[in-house]
């Protein structure tokens, strides 16, 4: 039996940017996704503290160290600079593989999305 836990989490991070114009995605600091065990493409869930809405997107690798977390396309409607979001992304796995398996998990300074 095969089932889905968290893989990977960045817990508590500032939304830098918001680009409605954009095709879709979400923009997340290069030194964030080696921390989170992240890559580029991968499908997250997005949580946001400030108002609640749950949403799901794909990675697009941002500038190492720019601390930029930028919400793109319809997503852009989700957030705005200044939300508080917790970004997911889940793996599926062997039942008893699960028991054991630790996720990344992250808690960047809030105030600039880097790493304490």
């Amino acid at each position: 039996m095969f089932i889905e836990v968290v893989k990977s989490k960045i817990h508590r991070v500032t939304v830098t940017e918001a680009n409605l114009n954009y095709i879709g995605s979400i923009t997340i600091d290069e030194d964030l996704l080696d921390a989170a065990n992240l890559i580029p493409n991968e499908k997250v869930a997005i949580v946001n503290n400030n108002n609640g809405e749950r949403f799901e997107t794909y990675i697009i690798k941002g500038e190492r160290g720019s601390g930029v977390i930028c919400l793109n396309g319809a997503a852009a409607r989700k957030a705005q600079p200044g939300d508080i979001i917790i970004i997911m992304s889940y793996a599926m796995m062997d039942f008893e593989e699960a028991k054991t398996f630790k996720p990344a998990v992250v808690f960047p300074d809030t105030a600039t999305n880097k790493l304490i």
